[in-house]
């Protein structure tokens, strides 16, 4: 069979390139051009954009008919990315293969970082393919001429599938794919993965639920990516371990191998993590001034792609990231990655090691740097997780009522909609699946007249049902809306320049509010003094010094995934029965031995409990090691239902291996224990729900689902409502719905959120199960032992600043190791 005009211009560009086709690029090709649909599934590194990138060019190619400079269609390519930062790499990449091979084929990219100019030149002329951010792609939607964008649309990619499935932007990715499936029947959607477990459920929400399963496919590369993987070992390790104490302790190490490095990428958990260690470096080693950087999402666009490039030109030996960095950008310049802290997830950590060896067939280096001892243990377990090829799952998020709310009045803002059609589409996506008519008809309502608690207020009633069709016409209320699209929803945000004009990044409100003229505070790698607040934007100048304040942002802490949980315990259990072949474990074994001298190592058959007596109280310690989200709810059951027994009053704390129970009373579990089923799952959500916490958990959550669903306008840009007239709205908000209306769904969804992602439900149900079959063994101590100590240091964090807590926790080890 003669070859293609499109397919020998592909193999001479490789050829020119001197690369060659990988075999799962050529199995992705022939689906592509076959016109199926589907997933590649491939490791970081390893040519995934190219195995559909080139196809599509060669359908462009086959397509001109010996025409190159044939007339634009105007709009054909879509490819999504989660991340700004990706768009320019991609763009780049992509752009570079078109012109290679004499292509007019023209690349353009729409984000939230895409100038006036840009916009108003792709409104006159859409080039043929256009990179963008789900948020960037309903902003097209809100046109009036959105059907005229999109008619000649027949690819969408999804760039990073597992990192958008997972999350209400990948609901957004959803209702758009089914719109534009709408408008083009035969459009072809492909997804790109690196680090999932659940390809299959990957597959039907990226193409919906009446796509046929014989024109859909998942293609896997065969590739042998190999994996290095080295701890860190510190000198010495404390036998009462607690959270953070370690890290930076460790920063001569780190810089050994930086130094050995051509390029390293250090990743933190954290944002306040970076900026704490570009601090620690440069003041200890100052010669990496103008050779290192920092990379995170509140820096400024401008600084973050300045480092971009720098890393793209070899111009830095290090940069210090979150996950900003951890997607699809290509930097073969770097050699090394350092992991600092646990990613509490095997993906995680994988798609991290990726960003080293970036190339086909080069192995990927990644050491991993303990910020206390018993990270050490997780070490081990990440090292089995990736021998093991261990990926978890990432669940799709399922009837988010209120992104689909704001879907609906965006396509009002746009062209409108005919409610029967887009009920239709909106069921054929996976997420919305099981939506019912008296749902729908809810947020028909709640669309035109408020929910019904609100019909007397004129604000929320945005969309009006003129002539069959759902319609926007207040331009007041389509410029708010505008202004408010998308599902990030986190504390207000200011910007931080200097006084001469260069802006640095954001800070939180509640961070800077605290703040008074003169203050010092570490951001963006360098002091600066805080000079004042004006329109939303904080205004500072250089300083000297070494004391300050750290910035601090809100957001929760990474919960552990229940295959790393898996693997923790299976370790510990083998630290008993096996001798301690590994060097982390081997590093442990004081601690280890400390802990079955005072207490015991539990088995995986085994549920540890251990009770002590401290002059703060008496504490109840349960260790079912299922991450801090599942012990948060677990503690919360089990205070309710040990208060149901006897009035009691507890205090609780958690961290990823257990819980904490602290009352003024002495609690005889043993009595408890035979008296009732502590652990049953019997009424647990009803448990949950009677708990004084749920509701407020709930009204937290509700604050972020009103945000999304347009129910709070948070404000003009420069005159942003502050966090706390936001937070007293939407608690009024939600204390009067849950009142007045039983069927209201934002209220109802703010309570499944808290069980589903707060407290995960499912994976409790799962731990609960197991401790019904495990033995459960109480332990009397008389001092806390080294898996108690960091859950109690975990509780005094949140009342102390980082100096009063290291004093208070070095008086505490000083106390318990010297107690008999």
């Amino acid at each position: 069979m003669a070859k293609s005009r499109g397919h020998i211009a592909a193999e001479q560009w490789f050829k020119q390139k001197n690369w060659k086709w990988a075999a799962f690029q050529k199995e992705a090709a022939a689906a592509y051009l076959a016109g199926k649909s589907g997933i590649v599934n491939a490791p970081t590194g390893s040519g995934k954009t190219y195995s559909l990138w080139i196809p599509i060019l060669i359908r462009y190619i086959n397509s001109l008919s010996g025409s190159p400079s044939k007339k634009s269609k105007g709009l054909q390519i879509l490819w999504v990315t989660p991340l700004r930062a990706l768009s320019k790499d991609l763009f780049r990449n992509m752009e570079m293969a078109a012109l290679e091979m004499n292509l007019t084929l023209r690349v353009g990219i729409r984000t939230g970082d895409t100038g006036t100019r840009e916009r108003a030149s792709q409104k006159k002329q859409m080039p043929e393919a256009l990179l963008i951010t789900p948020e960037s792609l309903h902003i097209l939607f809100a046109q009036k001429n959105s059907s005229e964008v999109f008619k000649n649309l027949h690819t969408v990619v999804v760039d990073e599938w597992h990192e958008l499935m997972g999350s209400k932007r990948g609901t957004q990715t959803e209702l758009a794919l089914a719109r534009l499936r709408s408008i083009n029947p035969a459009l072809q959607t492909w997804g790109i993965s690196a680090t999932i477990g659940n390809l299959e459920e990957a597959k039907q929400v990226l193409l919906g639920m009446r796509f046929n399963a014989e024109d859909s496919v998942i293609i896997k590369a065969n590739t042998d990516k190999k994996i290095l993987v080295e701890s860190i070992i510190p000198e010495k390790v404390e036998t009462l371990p607690w959270a953070g104490y370690m890290g930076i302790r460790l920063v001569d190490k780190v810089v050994e191998i930086v130094n050995r490095s051509q390029t390293t990428l250090i990743f933190t958990n954290t944002r306040s993590q970076t900026e704490i260690w570009y601090r620690t470096i440069i003041e200890k080693y100052p010669e990496f001034a103008g050779i290192m950087a920092l990379h995170h999402a509140s820096l400024d666009r401008e600084i973050r792609d300045w480092v971009e490039e720098a890393l793209h030109e070899e111009r830095l030996k290090l940069v210090i990231c979150t996950a900003s960095l951890d997607l699809g950008v290509d930097f073969r310049p770097v050699d090394t990655v350092i992991q600092v802290g646990s990613p509490k997830s095997i993906a995680r950590f994988i798609q991290r090691a990726g960003r080293s060896g970036h190339r086909p067939g080069v192995a990927s280096k990644i050491y991993f740097c303990p910020t206390n001892a018993l990270e050490l243990i997780e070490a081990v377990s990440l090292r089995d997780g990736v021998d093991k090829q261990i990926i978890e799952d990432r669940p799709p998020v399922i009837h988010a009522f209120d992104v689909l709310a704001q879907w609906m009045i965006t396509l009002a803002v746009g062209e409108g909609f005919e409610e029967k059609q887009l009920y239709e589409e909106v069921r054929n996506c996976y997420g919305y699946q099981l939506i019912n008519r008296q749902e729908w008809e809810w947020l028909l309502g709640y669309i035109t007249t408020g929910s019904p608690s609100l019909t007397v207020y004129d604000e929320y009633k945005k969309v009006e049902h003129l002539n069959g069709r759902y319609v926007v016409s207040s331009r007041r209320t389509a410029h708010r809306h505008l202004l408010s699209m998308g599902t990030i929803v986190s504390d207000t945000a200011l910007k931080v320049k200097f006084q001469h004009g260069k802006y640095l990044g954001s800070v939180e409100e509640s961070f800077v509010t605290r703040m008074k003229a003169g203050d010092v505070f570490f951001f963006a790698g360098m002091s600066v003094e805080f000079v004042r607040i004006h329109e939303m934007t904080v205004t500072v100048k250089k300083a000297e010094g070494k004391k300050g304040f750290l910035v601090r942002w809100a957001g929760g802490r990474m919960p552990l995934s229940s295959q790393l949980s898996a693997f923790i315990r299976d370790r510990l259990s083998d630290a008993i029965e096996n001798p301690l072949k590994e060097r982390e474990l081997a590093k442990l074994k004081p601690l280890l031995a400390l802990q079955n001298e005072l207490s015991l190592i539990p088995q995986t058959s085994e549920l540890l409990i251990e009770q002590c007596e401290t002059r703060e109280g008496h504490h109840i310690f349960i260790f079912p090691f299922e991450g801090r989200l599942v012990h948060e709810g677990m503690s919360i059951i089990l205070a309710y239902r040990i208060s149901k027994l006897s009035p009691i009053t507890f205090s609780v704390a958690m961290n990823d291996y257990g819980f904490e129970l602290l009352s003024d009373q002495y609690v005889d579990m043993e009595k408890i224990m035979a008296q009732t089923d502590l652990f049953s799952m019997d009424h647990l959500v009803d448990d949950i729900y009677q708990s004084v916490n749920a509701t407020e958990m709930a009204k937290r959550k509700f604050r972020e689902i009103a945000a999304i669903a347009g129910l709070m306008f948070q404000g003009y840009p420069g005159k942003y409502m502050k966090t706390r007239q936001l937070q007293a709205s939407t608690s009024l908000l939600f204390t009067v719905m849950s009142k007045y209306e039983d069927n209201n769904l934002l209220i109802k969804q703010a309570y499944q959120e808290v069980l589903t992602y707060q407290l995960e439900e499912v994976r409790m149900r799962t731990a609960l199960a197991r401790i019904a079959t495990q033995k459960i063994i109480i332990k009397k101590t008389k001092k806390p032992t080294p898996f108690s100590f960091p859950i109690m240091v975990d509780r005094l964090r949140e009342q102390l600043t980082s100096e009063k807590l290291e004093d208070r926790v070095r008086k505490m080890i000083n106390q318990y190791s010297n107690a008999d």
